[in-house]
């Protein structure tokens, strides 16, 4: 019989004062944005984190096979980031966040932002980045009356993000973070990682050069348009007589 789900942080360097967290979700914007900052920014590979007793995944580029699950440290910043690209179940949360504390504790992490892209009913205007924070985290960052990145209004988490919050109310963790956008289908959400972008650079003070993401949007949103059209067109072919003014028939009348 297989064991219960375990992960062990493998580490090669040291972790900064501040770790952030990307996870694969709908839409990937949190792991688009880590992603995109270890690639894009000077870093250096510090880990992994080792799974056992569960399903793996291996992703590849260019015939590379590399960990799911990276550590980085983003070089003179003071931030490391995490880069998971497994989807993680629900029951799997607890020994993860087991992994991430007890390691976080150990290396003096000052605290822990995660990246939630999230579906969630909104406006056109409230295209925007929230926090739901510990106190110590809120107090560091958003202490102000009108902070930059304002309070989620409500609702409730649940899987690795909730295991974080509740072991850092309880002061079993290092301060805790989660930094809200609301997120859209299908595909990436690159304009979710663009806000995720600027919400780090406002906290930590990040400067990454955002043009190739920005290009990466804009062809995607281009592309997606254009299969929209053509699922339209191919609709309307199907029923070619949808919509259009007849002559009124009382024949059979």
């Amino acid at each position: 019989m297989p064991g219960e789900p375990a992960f062990e942080m493998v580490l090669e360097g040291d972790l900064d004062d501040a770790l952030v967290v990307g996870m694969a979700e709908l839409g990937v914007g949190g792991l688009t944005t880590v992603d995109y900052c270890a690639t894009n920014m000077e870093s250096t590979p510090i880990g992994h984190v080792r799974s056992r007793n569960l399903p793996d995944l291996t992703p590849f580029s260019d015939g590379v096979p590399r960990q799911p699950m990276r550590l980085y440290s983003l070089d003179g910043t003071g931030v490391s980031v995490l880069v998971s690209e497994v989807f993680l179940p629900v029951w799997v949360a607890e020994p993860l966040a087991d992994a991430l504390i007890e390691t976080a504790t150990d290396q003096g992490v000052e605290e822990i932002t995660v990246l939630n892209g999230s579906q969630f009913p909104h406006r056109e205007s409230e295209h925007a980045v929230y926090h739901v924070a510990t106190d110590e985290y809120r107090d560091r960052h958003f202490g102000g009356e009108d902070p930059e990145l304002p309070p989620m209004a409500g609702g409730f988490f649940d899987g690795v993000i909730s295991e974080l919050l509740v072991r850092g109310l309880e002061g079993e963790a290092p301060s805790v973070g989660v930094l809200v956008t609301p997120t859209h289908p299908p595909g990436p959400d690159l304009d979710a990682a663009l806000r995720f972008l600027d919400a780090l650079e406002t906290i930590y003070g990040l400067e990454v050069d955002e043009t190739e993401l920005r290009e990466r949007a804009a062809e995607t949103k281009r592309y997606y348009e254009e299969l929209a059209q053509r699922m339209q067109a191919l609709r309307e072919e199907e029923t070619p007589y949808l919509g259009r003014d007849f002559p009124e028939d009382r024949m059979y009348m």
